[in-house]
């Protein structure tokens, strides 16, 4: 439960910005939509699987080499370019 304490000579603005910063790193709002309705336990185990799958596409695309595909890329383009000038 998050709980901010008003401090003297704070504003209500700056109180309600700094409650707000705090339930957004408790992760209070994403705890009650996951709870809003019932999943039963083999959707809950899909949805796992696909948020996973998700996660590890993303942390492999920003590691993964771009220069093999800018080269493939290059390849691809010349490719195309002679077979416009062969026609």
């Amino acid at each position: 439960m998050a709980y901010v304490s008003v401090n003297n000579n704070e504003s209500i603005e700056s109180a309600l910005r700094r409650f707000k910063r705090k339930v957004i790193t408790e992760e209070i709002i994403k705890d009650l939509k996951k709870h809003a309705h019932f999943i039963p336990p083999g959707q809950k185990a899909k949805l796992k699987s696909q948020n996973a799958r998700k996660r590890n596409r993303k942390r492999f695309r920003s590691s993964a080499p771009r220069q093999f595909n800018n080269q493939n890329q290059g390849q691809n383009q010349n490719q195309n370019s002679n077979q416009n000038q062969n026609r």
